[in-house]
């Protein structure tokens, strides 16, 4: 992080789907007052809502941080969950752990990481088993 940057922290809450995405739509209100794209909000508002939607199904919460730059935003994803035991295994499209009870709300379709990168210009995933998960994105502005 260098002094340039705007810093957005945001708690996520866990096992709270009612409140999942509040931090998406805060940031997305934030980078639209700023005049980014439609195009950067839209793709910033994807990757950072998966990864909501992820820490509130596998980790209990965690912290998000928003780095907004001149030509880039940096969203990084803080749990202290279970960990991913196999990443390359998680980024595959269509796999999943959740347990049916999420799945029964419409989640858990084994599209959130896949999508996290799709939707980034850089992704960087660092997680240690029972100690927690690290997700590194970057958006650079059109």
């Amino acid at each position: 992080m260098t002094d340039d940057a705007l810093k957005f922290e945001y708690d996520i809450s866990g096992e709270n789907f009612a409140s999942a995405g509040e931090a998406t739509m805060r940031i997305k209100k934030e980078l639209r007052s700023l005049g980014f794209s439609p195009t950067l909000i839209r793709r910033c508002s994807v990757a950072m809502y998966e990864g909501e939607i992820n820490m509130v199904i596998h980790a209990n919460g965690g912290v998000a941080t928003v780095l907004v730059y001149p030509d880039a935003i940096e969203i990084i994803l803080e749990d202290h969950g279970p960990g991913i035991p196999d990443i390359n295994l998680a980024m595959q499209e269509g796999y999943s752990t959740a347990p049916d009870a999420i799945r029964s709300f419409g989640f858990g379709a084994g599209m959130g990481l896949p999508n996290m990168k799709k939707y980034t210009d850089e992704m960087r995933i660092e997680s240690e088993l029972n100690k927690g998960t690290t997700v590194y994105m970057k958006i650079n502005a059109e």
